[in-house]
């Protein structure tokens, strides 16, 4: 018995100390300490969206062509006596300029026995109304009430008429084909190519060179329902007085320099394309060598410009930087006062590199977030750093933390903000 208490009793005494000090241990142990910050969200950069009027834009390209371009070709067989100094590739020229001229000889001969036929058949008709008069004389002695036309010489005066009137026409004929010797310029402008010189015999038809009008060039501009819907034209448009055509700036590169120049839409083309189901827009722009040059820089057939045509004014939309927008519809405002994140799905009425315009979904004065945000939800804690139009940082989001962990936090926004423009 005192063996087994031997054991016992020292056990029985590690057991009380250990007890003991486990109470004394929770009676007098330090209170835990809260922490009274909150976990801090992700810094991110926002912007303002601000309330504005859109004016609609629609970009296309096409080649730049002459409203007139034609073939010089003669209306007579002869061989070329005289070209015209300004009628060779790229020439000047103006209207009524003789830029070809045939041989003539030939032709004023014809003139020469044209006149001598119209003489003989003068001669036959008076030789003829001669004897009509005398015919009718021998009828009115004879006294003859009802003489045939043919004893009173109307068909032979008829006939003798008849051959006048033709020796006329042949003489007209003539002169008109020696009028035609000389090949004119139909308008002043510009000379494409020319395809025959001094001494060459050409064929009626045959082709000369190309010249086309300065006056006017035009540009085919291919626009989808959706864009043509944007400038507000309609289907079958042509412009008139009261309702002009919207504004057209084109631009292109030429000799390294970017040029441009200012024209109108004049019309649409009369149907679809059956391949691409587009319809043209077709731009003129007046004077392009003169009042229309770009600092003399004329818009020349054949440059290949980009377009730009004004479109509807849609007022009261709200800008948002494009880099807020996230895949189609959807755009991530910043709660900078409560610091939390919402997703908002929204209308875009249009998008470009300055901007998206929405009609609603976000209002003015609001933050649009353009930093990027993997998984972001509903109610996301953020701290939300505004960029301002200088480029300074305003922090929107109020911090309780030390002035060391501020400047760590706008540091993160500043490395959020250079990834601006990464896949969302």
């Amino acid at each position: 018995m005192k063996r087994i208490i031997a054991v016992l009793l020292p056990v029985i005494v590690l057991v009380v100390l250990v007890g003991l000090g486990f109470a004394l241990t929770s009676v007098f142990k330090p209170p835990v300490e809260r922490a009274d910050e909150q976990p801090r969200g992700l810094s991110v950069f926002a912007e303002v969206a601000e309330q504005t009027d859109l004016d609609l834009k629609v970009r296309a390209q096409g080649e730049v062509k002459p409203k007139r371009q034609i073939v010089v070709a003669p209306q007579i067989a002869g061989r070329i006596s005289y070209v015209s100094p300004d009628f060779l590739d790229g020439g000047f020229i103006r209207q009524g300029q003789v830029l070809v001229r045939l041989e003539a000889a030939d032709y004023e001969l014809a003139i020469t026995r044209a006149r001598s036929g119209v003489a003989s058949a003068e001669q036959a008709l008076a030789r003829e109304r001669a004897e009509a008069e005398l015919a009718q004389q021998d009828i009115e002695d004879l006294g003859i009430e009802e003489a045939s036309p043919l004893a009173r010489r109307e068909p032979q005066l008829a006939e003798a008429q008849a051959n006048l009137e033709s020796a006329k026409a042949q003489l007209a004929d003539a002169q008109l084909a020696l009028n035609r010797t000389a090949i004119t310029a139909p308008f002043s402008g510009r000379v494409r190519e020319r395809s025959a010189d001094l001494g060459q015999f050409v064929s009626p038809g045959q082709a000369l060179g190309t010249i086309f009008a300065t006056d006017v060039v035009e540009v085919s501009l291919p626009l989808s329902d959706e864009e043509l819907g944007r400038t507000g034209l309609p289907l079958a448009f042509s412009e008139t007085a009261d309702n002009p055509g919207p504004r057209v700036v084109f631009s292109t590169n030429v000799a390294g320099q970017r040029r441009e120049w200012v024209g109108r839409v004049k019309r649409t083309s009369a149907a679809l394309n059956p391949q691409t189901r587009l319809i043209n827009a077709i731009a003129e722009l007046e004077d392009p060598y003169g009042a229309g040059a770009d600092d003399g820089v004329p818009m020349a057939p054949g440059l290949f410009v980009d377009a730009e045509i004004d479109g509807r004014q849609i007022e009261d939309v709200v800008r948002i930087p494009r880099a807020a927008l996230r895949g189609v519809d959807q755009v991530y405002v910043g709660d900078g006062p409560n610091g939390k994140l919402e997703i908002r799905t929204v209308d875009v009425v249009y998008s470009t590199d300055d901007g998206a315009f929405l009609a609603s979904g976000v209002e003015d004065g609001e933050l649009a977030i353009v930093s990027p945000i993997q998984a972001a939800f509903d109610g996301m804690s953020i701290q939300v750093v505004e960029r301002m139009p200088d480029g300074s940082l305003v922090p929107r989001t109020p911090r309780t933390s030390s002035s060391d962990e501020e400047e760590e936090d706008t540091a993160d926004a500043q490395v959020a903000g250079e990834t601006d423009g990464a896949v969302q």
